[in-house]
């Protein structure tokens, strides 16, 4: 190996400084340059020494200053990639008692192909239980690193669930989006067998291409204008979902995130809120078609996980639901499952 963890290097494309923080594989090592950290091929890199000493030899001629993110003019092919949000993995690679190459973990990283910035939710969760959590916010052409996983954990198939939302709400723009991509370890074994072949460092799955528009309440039916007329929203049947607020996979109806002056509210009045709360979210989720949905209610008296459980056991959508232990929220949810 060229390079050792804590050498200094040269980053040949930008003749920026950086050091090298680990070893991913023969070939690609993990730099940090000015606080960011990327994946970078040994050929890329070099000693930083030769360089340094030609400056001195300068005499004092000043050199302009360039950026990792600054590439050449006449390196830079076509336009900048504008193609959405991404998922992407980077396996890490290691040497068996035999001599083979095998993977240890994969390096999960947020890709931001688009010209707005993000805040976002992040959760990885196995048999619906949540592994790791993380919230941030992701500037345009950004790769962001979110944590590494065990390859052997890759086999329990694994959900990595996100809420994107702007940093400012805007008009005609949902106030949030939920993404959700769920991988089986047969897949993951073949998209690394598929970038081994083509030499390439990752895999990757995109998240969403445009970030989605709000809810447009456009009336239609020349037949329908009476009802339009008194008020009535109208919508194309066939087109009924896009119409649709987005839908949450987990609602917290804690009366403190739903109202900022409940204290003044009594106990009938918090419960009534709590429950008209619960079936505008179970309503939106059934139309969504999630497969399931985590209502947090809290422990209390039980009045709250009461009434829902009553109005669950009358709805024909729910295949089954359930307040069992959760490491997230204790026995304060209800997991229904549609």
């Amino acid at each position: 190996m060229k390079f050792q963890v804590g050498d200094k290097v040269l980053v040949k494309h930008s003749n920026e400084e950086g050091e090298v923080i680990e070893i991913i594989n023969k070939e690609m090592v993990m730099v940090e340059v000015r606080g960011v950290r990327f994946p970078a091929y040994i050929d890329q890199l070099d000693f930083p020494y030769f360089k340094r000493f030609s400056e001195k030899k300068m005499f004092g001629a000043k050199k302009e200053k360039r950026y990792v993110e600054d590439l050449p003019k006449d390196k830079v092919k076509g336009p900048r990639i504008i193609d959405g949000v991404w998922l992407s993995f980077l396996p890490v690679f290691d040497t068996d008692e035999f001599g083979d190459d095998v993977v240890e973990l994969l390096k999960v990283h947020l890709i931001n192909r688009t010209e707005r910035t993000f805040k976002f939710k992040y959760k990885l969760q196995f048999f619906g239980d949540n592994e790791f959590e993380l919230k941030g916010e992701i500037n345009p052409q950004q790769d962001f690193y979110l944590h590494d996983i065990p390859f052997g954990d890759m086999s329990d198939n694994p959900q990595f669930q996100f809420e994107f939302s702007l940093p400012e709400p805007e008009k005609g723009k949902a106030p949030f989006f939920e993404t959700n991509t769920k991988l089986k370890g047969k897949q993951i074994f073949q998209q690394i067998q598929q970038i081994q072949e083509k030499g390439e460092p990752t895999f990757k799955y995109r998240l969403f291409e445009h970030y989605p528009e709000a809810v447009k309440e456009e009336p239609v039916g020349l037949d329908l204008s009476s009802l339009v007329a008194k008020g009535v929203k109208v919508y194309n049947a066939k087109e009924a979902r896009r119409h649709l607020p987005p839908a949450r996979s987990v609602v917290d109806l804690h009366i403190e995130k739903l109202e900022d002056s409940w204290e003044y509210l009594t106990n009938a009045e918090i419960l009534d809120i709590q429950l008209r709360e619960f079936e505008k979210w179970y309503e939106l989720a059934v139309a969504h078609h999630l497969p399931h949905l985590i209502m947090i209610h809290g422990v209390g008296t039980g009045k709250l996980r009461d009434e829902i459980h009553d109005a669950l056991r009358l709805k024909r959508e729910v295949k089954s639901f359930v307040n069992r232990y959760h490491p997230a929220y204790g026995y304060g949810a209800t997991e229904i499952y549609f």
